[in-house]
């Protein structure tokens, strides 16, 4: 790890594609077994559709081969259903993917046979002393076990029920997602007309929290072109959605997790600072709780929330990513917790939601109090670099608001729960961080109208960005 700058970020190992070397890939996953997956003889892995992810599954293959235990190779599938498949199986899981980043980067994620591991447990890997061998055996992937494919459509189909999306026109931007099929069984299983668009065989880093210019163009200019109810796709692992309207307005993933735990009548929620304050506004819900960025945070909290008291507990990340935190029964279906980011979920909701509402999906958030987020990153921004710039805020409100926001006002709360989170006397909320996956400075904006959220945004990274240069000049 010290050596390779290869290391644990917001969710699972990340790195550079040259960095991720057989050697380093073999030692990840043999410390994993020695810890985390020590007690377990049976390991699930899969991979998604990046060309560098089935090199990296070889030789963490190769790996679970020398320390003697069996595997079962599910290939290419989304990461919520291996983990899905591995809970229902108690088998420990990893899968090779580097789920939203650049297409030169990669990583592995680990699961228990429980779920996502925790902060802990990733310390015990780290710590761990492994072995590698001279020569690290690779071989040609074997034969994919369709098992977890076949219990993640199952989860969906008995739950929502066949024909709960009858009449429905739903849009899959298919681009590089490792769901593009597995979803459009799906939805197809459930009733719904599904029209494909986007296809594409080179790796598209679709990241939900900053959605690229031209998906935002591309998705209006598609909603023109054709007649459809909903657009719908995820990132590159397929544990993000990103939902558009009948308009191809794509809904921001603070808001989809409001209106999915609605549709499931939780009753107490979880979600990053980062999140939409309509969370707290819309008083929907019986308690919320806020986290750091990171599922492994949120899922602590929904641990700790529902042995206090358990009920439906939720969770739900900025990215839109949803998290099931116990089972749920609603009109004699069954749906089985999946306490990991998710996006077929929030998305079958949604749809499910404006269908029995017969509204349309843009009119889903009406209710929800007006407030607003957008947000945005410089890239090639060091995570040094990111630590120094916000200290140097911090110490100084004076330039923090001339900086971050000059119409702003005066800054009325600062919370440091994870990066600087700034509140300003007109309501504006800047937060900023670095992000744990990559060499990006993040930037969070939330106010009364979508347009003057991502103006915010927009010109506090402008100005961050002059700052900068004008420090290295």
């Amino acid at each position: 790890m010290n050596t390779s700058g290869v290391g644990f970020g917001t969710s699972g190992v990340r790195g550079l594609v040259s960095d991720l070397s057989d050697e380093l890939c073999y030692a990840y996953t043999s410390a994993f077994l020695q810890t985390v997956a020590a007690e377990k003889n049976l390991v699930l892995i899969g991979h998604d559709l990046r060309p560098s992810s089935p090199g990296i599954a070889s030789a963490c293959i190769a790996a679970i081969v020398d320390s003697g235990r069996d595997y079962i190779y599910a290939g290419a599938l989304p990461t919520p259903a291996l983990a899905y498949y591995g809970s229902q199986i108690a088998a420990p899981a990893l899968i090779v993917t580097g789920s939203h980043i650049p297409f030169d980067r990669n990583g592995i994620k680990f699961y228990s046979a429980s779920g996502e591991i925790s902060k802990a447990q990733e310390q015990q890997i780290l710590g761990a002393t492994v072995d590698i061998p001279e020569n690290i055996n690779k071989t040609e992937l074997p034969s994919v076990d369709d098992n977890a494919h076949k219990a993640y459509v199952s989860r969906y189909v008995e739950f929502f029920g066949q024909g709960s999306l009858n009449g429905m026109r739903i849009a899959l931007y298919e681009h590089s997602s490792v769901a593009r099929d597995i979803l459009r069984e799906i939805l197809e299983s459930l009733g719904a007309e599904v029209l494909s668009l986007g296809r594409s065989d080179a790796f598209v880093p679709i990241d939900t929290e900053a959605v690229r210019t031209e998906d935002v163009a591309q998705a209006a200019e598609w909603a023109k072109k054709y007649a459809f109810d909903a657009i719908v796709t995820t990132d590159g692992d397929a544990d993000r959605p990103l939902i558009g309207d009948e308009n191809g307005q794509w809904l921001r993933g603070d808001i989809v997790g409001i209106l999915c735990a609605r549709f499931l009548q939780a009753t107490h929620v979880i979600a990053p600072v980062s999140c939409n304050t309509a969370l707290e506004r819309c008083h929907l819900f019986q308690s919320t709780v806020r986290t750091r960025i990171g599922s492994p945070y949120v899922i602590a909290d929904m641990e700790a929330t529902k042995k206090q008291f358990g009920r439906l507990v939720v969770g739900y990340e900025a990215n839109g990513g949803f998290l099931l935190g116990g089972n749920h029964v609603s009109e004699g279906r069954r749906l089985l917790a999946l306490p990991t980011r998710d996006a077929v979920l929030p998305i079958l909701s949604l749809l499910c939601d404006a269908r029995k509402r017969a509204c349309k999906l843009s009119e889903l958030s009406q209710a929800l109090p007006a407030r607003f987020t957008a947000s945005d990153r410089l890239q090639q921004f060091t995570t040094a670099l990111s630590h120094d710039l916000m200290a140097r805020l911090q110490s100084d409100k004076k330039e923090s608001e001339k900086i971050l926001a000059p119409d702003s006002g005066t800054i009325t709360d600062t919370d440091l729960t994870d990066g600087l989170r700034l509140t300003f006397a007109n309501g504006d909320i800047v937060h900023l961080r670095p992000s744990g996956n990559a060499p990006e400075l993040r930037c969070y904006a939330e106010a009364d109208s979508p347009m003057h959220a991502q103006q915010l945004c927009n010109a506090c990274l402008q100005r961050l960005s002059a700052l900068i240069a004008t420090a290295h000049t």
